[in-house]
Formats: C-alpha cells, sequence, structure tokens
C-alpha cells in the first residue's frame, strides 16, 4: 500500500521543552536541538524523532486512568536483555528526575513503568536477546 505521508516526530506537550528534552537525551542518547524556547528536537540515535512542545498550563496525564485525562501514548524503551541491565536503567532514570509508577510484577510483564519529569508515562523493558 503507498502511505500518504512519512512518520516525522512523535511530539510531546510539557511546560520546559528543553529540559525534557535534555532528559530524554539522557534517557535514549542524541543532543537536543532547539529551534526557539517552544520547540526542541532530538534525534534518537537508530531511532525515531521526539519533539517537545511548549505548552503553557500542561496537565501531565493520569496514569493508569481511562475515563478522563487518561494517557494517550506512552513510550518504551529497551533497558537489556538481563534484570541487572534494567535495575541499572531504573537507578539511572530515577537520578535523571523520573518518577515510578508501576514497579511490580515485572517478571510477569518484563517492564516497569515511570513518568517523565513532565508526567508522560514511559516504560523500561527487558528485552530478552537485546
Amino acid at each position: 500500500m503507498t502511505s500518504v505521508a512519512r512518520f516525522r516526530n512523535v511530539v510531546l506537550d510539557c511546560p520546559d521543552p528543553h529540559a525534557l528534552a535534555a532528559f530524554y537525551a539522557a534517557v535514549a542518547g542524541g543532543t537536543p536541538q532547539a529551534e526557539d524556547d517552544d520547540w526542541v528536537v532530538l534525534q534518537v540515535p537508530d531511532g525515531p524523532r521526539l519533539a517537545f512542545q511548549r505548552a503553557e498550563g500542561h496537565t501531565p496525564p493520569e496514569w493508569p486512568r481511562a475515563d478522563r485525562n487518561g494517557q494517550q501514548l506512552h513510550l518504551d524503551f529497551d533497558a537489556g536483555a538481563t534484570w541487572a541491565e534494567l535495575d541499572a536503567a531504573h537507578e539511572r532514570v530515577l537520578a535523571l528526575g523520573a518518577r515510578p509508577l508501576d514497579l511490580e510484577d515485572r517478571e510477569k510483564k518484563d517492564f516497569q513503568v515511570y513518568a517523565d519529569p513532565a508526567g508522560h508515562p514511559f516504560c523500561l523493558c527487558r528485552i530478552e536477546g537485546a
């Protein structure tokens, strides 16, 4: 099937695009490029472009709500193939300002859920054979 358009960015609204871009650069790599005070782009190495857009009065999603102000999307990151690698990634994202949302039953789910500093959910995933 012929596509209509080419995928460009995942855009996250936030109160401080520079700070959130720096957070995700520390998590996934790359160097944030500020187009202006309200728009920052991060090209993740071997991955997508993430863009961060200033949204005054931003209200973070409430996880895991589905009825109102629930998450509309989340980002998944491969944290490695072992629990030791996932535990190391856990410590690093907490040091960067992430907040745990769901750390339960990780052996059954192979992932843990966090909120970034602006409140968007993301997961650290254990991928066997990664």
